[in-house]
């Protein structure tokens, strides 16, 4: 992308770091804060991420090793398990204190290898790429999971999940709690409730566990308000038919993952990980596009119905974000004004008959 003038945002809104500076940008992503250094005093011993190669796992890999770090905690060691089909990714969290491992947890011999731990984050699934291989998907998101819990049974243990698992509800209403039925739409979401369960059952009475139902993250290179700005820069057509959603900061959302860790019990306890506020895609884009310089091209109204999430639960035991909805907004247009990467990875939020 090419350079374009910073936005005019509040002083108070600045990008903490250059536009396009990665190193500044994993940093702050990775930022423990004093609440999460004491709840993680309560999980003493190691942690293990599994999945750590995707878009979320290296900065939470990070954020852990940097809060044992804070509390003087250098014997206990981050393991973080992946394929790692990207080696510099890897280097990259080696010089960072990660203990980087290689291994496809779908691999009974490799996951058997990994080496025991008192904490686990299970990060692993697949979602894109459902409609064209319905089987892996059901693999990743149900098998897997249902192999590491077994393996490593009694462990403290957060298991990734989403707000995929809910249906969609009213666009004026609080949004789906925790504990509303599930009514998944699309294999997608039905593997991800199967993945909850399995993991439950295969893990037994003896290990605490936390599923965290996520939606949606941003990290600045991907995320809800990444895909409004490409499509205002394309001048592509904006549909709001999907007309409200929540978002979250991902430094957020790492940091109530591993806060969650503390709050793990037997049964299950969930939690909602999104924004507090319920946006309007419509002004999110106007508003994004007065930043840019570009006028959205909107089309379509807005439907009765949108996939919600009520966060009060997380924002009651587990905290508040630290960065508000409008000033992610904010630093989204400074990154890509700025010339920032983009991943390319499409979060499809607006997919309203679950097919990924």
């Amino acid at each position: 992308m090419t350079e374009r003038a910073a936005p005019d945002v509040r002083k108070a809104d600045l990008l903490p770091f250059e536009p396009g500076d990665e190193r500044g940008l994993e940093l702050a992503l990775s930022s423990p804060d004093d609440t999460l250094v004491q709840a993680l005093r309560r999980c003493p011993g190691d942690i293990m991420v599994l999945g750590a190669g995707g878009k979320m796992g290296p900065s939470l890999s990070r954020m852990a090793r940097r809060a044992l770090d804070a509390d003087g905690r250098t014997d206990d060691t981050v393991y973080a398990v992946s394929r790692w089909s990207n080696g510099g990714l890897e280097d990259s969290l080696a010089r960072d204190g990660v203990r980087t491992l290689k291994a496809d947890l779908s691999i009974r011999d490799e996951l058997d290898s990994l080496p025991a731990a008192a904490n686990i984050v299970y990060m692993a699934g697949q979602k894109f790429g459902t409609s064209e291989a319905p089987e892996r998907t059901w693999l990743l998101n149900a098998v897997v999971p249902q192999s590491c819990a077994a393996r490593f049974r009694g462990a403290r243990t957060v298991v990734f999940s989403t707000g995929n698992v809910y249906p969609l509800v009213a666009a004026s209403g609080r949004g789906s709690r925790e504990s509303d039925p599930l009514v998944p739409t699309g294999e997608y979401a039905a593997s991800c409730v199967a993945r909850e369960r399995l993991y439950a059952l295969a893990a037994g009475g003896d290990t605490p566990i936390a599923i965290v139902r996520l939606n949606y993250a941003i990290d600045l290179r991907y995320g809800v308000f990444v895909d409004l700005a490409n499509r205002i820069f394309n001048d592509e057509s904006l549909d709001v038919t999907t007309g409200w959603v929540n978002v979250i900061w991902q430094g957020d959302a790492n940091r109530m993952a591993l806060m969650a860790l503390a709050h793990a019990t037997n049964p299950p306890v969930v939690f909602n990980v999104t924004g507090r506020k319920r946006l309007s895609v419509r002004a999110q884009a106007i508003e994004l596009g007065k930043m840019l310089g570009r006028t959205p091209n909107i089309v379509g109204q807005e439907a009765p119905t949108a996939l919600l999430s009520d966060a009060g639960r997380m924002l009651r035991r587990l905290g508040k974000p630290s960065v508000t909805e409008e000033r992610l907004l904010s630093w989204t247009a400074q990154w890509l004004a700025g010339g920032g990467r983009r991943l390319n990875k499409p979060t499809n939020f607006d997919v309203r008959d679950g097919s990924f």
